[in-house]
């Protein structure tokens, strides 16, 4: 069975502690962000800070200024929401070796609600000067992602998916590297950039293009920022056609940033998968991925324009 994206990050955490030097922070989820397993592994190195972001923020900023590296983690609502001005002035103004590790992040974790599907998260930490921001899609590209994490110097906002995530690599074949995108489908006619769970349904939209004879291209852009835009460039003017893929608001996300990239370069016309600035309902996974058209039938959706 496939592990989520939440759950493969608790066993890098685990894994990496075993040969690495860091510290872990929580705000009262340990298991629901799976920072348990390393908390079992290593109680030393983890501090819950309980139900309070900001202070584990601040926290996590002090315990950086002695050059350890620092993992937060809590829901991406509450991290990017609630914690935002203690992660933009105590940690990305002075640049600290903070990673701010976001599960939960999307419509796409269920029946939490609107209140707790966060979409605008991707938004907010792109704009904070100086921030990474990372989105995996599957187990072994999470893993890829956290170690990338902890071997840059400076903040980080990983963001994590709450549901098992179908696999998009293999253990062998699986890379990762910030700053670059992964082609992992080539194509001539239409290009899908995406990040998270709709790398996969990308995949299975690419697959019903091919029987139409439209040939796609598939990239998985899990480094969101710095994004790579000389490969969406390349892609932009080899299709001449664009879709982006992201359980987020098209506004401010993986869209926005393609967008941003297009609008300099001039070279592709553009459709955005994605919430259409409208906020999320409770439901289950399925339901909310048809209800939202976050899936391979709302990439087709998007492919469909290109040819009015």
């Amino acid at each position: 069975m496939s592990l989520s994206t939440r759950e493969a990050y608790g066993m890098a955490l685990a894994s990496l502690g075993s040969t690495e030097e860091f510290v872990v922070l929580d705000a009262d989820l340990a298991k629901a962000t799976q920072t348990l397993a390393f908390a079992q592994k290593f109680p030393h190195r983890f501090f819950d800070m309980g139900i309070s972001e900001g202070d584990m923020i601040g926290t996590a900023a002090g315990i950086a200024t002695t050059g350890e590296p620092v993992f937060a983690s809590t829901f991406a609502m509450f991290a990017a929401g609630r914690a935002y001005e203690q992660i933009r002035n105590a940690v990305a103004y002075p640049r600290l070796n903070v990673k701010i590790a976001a599960t939960h992040g999307g419509v796409l974790i269920g029946e939490d609600g609107a209140s707790h599907q966060c979409i605008e998260d991707i938004s907010l930490m792109r704009t904070i000067p100086g921030m990474t921001v990372l989105v995996p899609c599957d187990e072994h590209s999470t893993y890829l992602a956290v170690e990338a994490a902890l071997k840059m110097d400076g903040p980080v906002y990983l963001r994590f998916g709450r549901c098992s995530s179908e696999p998009v690599y293999t253990k062998a074949a699986a890379k990762f590297e910030i700053g670059k995108g992964n082609v992992i489908r080539d194509g001539q006619d239409i290009t899908i950039i995406a990040i998270g769970d709709l790398v996969f349904e990308a995949l299975k939209a690419a697959e019903v293009l091919e029987k139409r004879n439209i040939s796609t291209a598939v990239i998985d852009m899990a480094s969101v920022k710095p994004i790579d835009s000389q490969l969406v460039r390349r892609y932009a003017e080899k299709t001449g056609k664009i879709i982006t893929a992201e359980d987020h608001n098209v506004i401010g996300g993986l869209g926005s940033a393609v967008a941003e990239i297009l609008a300099e370069s001039g070279t592709a016309k553009l459709r955005r998968v994605g919430l259409q600035d409208e906020f999320g309902c409770s439901g289950k996974r399925a339901e909310l991925q048809e209800k939202f058209k976050l899936n391979a039938e709302g990439i087709l959706e998007a492919a469909a324009y290109f040819s009015c």
